[in-house]
């Protein structure tokens, strides 16, 4: 049987200050599509009980899978037991699974020991998968010859318009010392109010290419050799039945 690492994000708060955390159902439609295939064990940067945002609670309250993932007591064990990731050792698993939430933006985006675990990762062969905002913890991974593992392959992840449509971007001048103010309003960039930067962007300055779903919120799933996508929540079991078959 196939061992699978779910690393969550322990961020829990925004820029902004707003709660924040991993998403309910990006944890839940995953695993439960692999859990009766494969051994599935939990880890965070710092360990134990990673926190859940609560607007993903609310705003699944009603889907079968998430409802089953909150009371199931042998996933409360799992988060509660949640290994730190410099307890994980590569070679106990085939593959990495990043589930998303506005988190992995603010703290595996940045974190040097979750880089290198991706990394490490990739360089063994394993899979490495990711679905919404999940993507963002693999910013810094880089192959054997240091470059991204995004450069030259295929990707999605929450994309632009869906954080427009959310309303979570916010349009900013830049201004140049050494340029006239007149020139000032030609120089525009769009960012996030609640993370560091956007994933489409951030991942496409990395050489990543991007797809995403004919409509917002649609599911769209993107397997590029090893390298495994989901677009956003919708995504979510597309993104573990894509695991699974590169497992089997």
């Amino acid at each position: 049987m196939p061992s699978i690492l779910f690393v969550f994000t322990s961020a829990a708060n925004t820029l902004t200050g707003e709660p924040t955390g991993w998403y309910l159902p990006e944890a839940a439609h995953p695993y439960y599509v692999l859990a009766p295939h494969a051994k599935i064990d939990f880890a965070a940067p710092k360990g134990p009980n990673p926190p859940l945002d609560q607007a993903s609670v609310d705003a699944y309250k009603g889907d079968e899978e998430c409802i089953k993932f909150l009371a199931d007591e042998t996933v409360k064990e799992k988060l509660t037991n949640a290994k730190l990731l410099t307890d994980v050792k590569v070679s106990d698993y085939d593959a990495i699974f990043y589930p998303g939430g506005w988190g992995p933006v603010l703290d595996l985006a940045f974190d040097p020991i979750n880089a290198k675990l991706a990394s490490d990762f990739w360089t063994a062969g394993k899979l490495v998968a990711s679905v919404c905002h999940g993507p963002a913890a693999l910013v810094d991974a880089v192959d054997a010859d240091g470059k991204s593992i995004f450069a030259g392959r295929n990707f999605t992840g929450f994309s632009d318009a869906e954080e427009e449509y959310l309303g979570t971007t916010k349009v900013s001048r830049l201004f140049f010392v050494s340029l006239p103010c007149d020139l000032c309003d030609n120089h525009m960039v769009r960012t996030l109010q609640r993370a560091p930067f956007l994933l489409e962007d951030k991942i496409i300055s990395l050489g990543g290419s991007f797809t995403k779903a004919d409509k917002l919120f649609g599911s769209h799933v993107v397997v590029d050799g090893r390298l495994i996508t989901g677009q956003n929540p919708s995504s979510a079991t597309d993104t573990g039945k894509a695991i699974l078959k590169a497992l089997e």
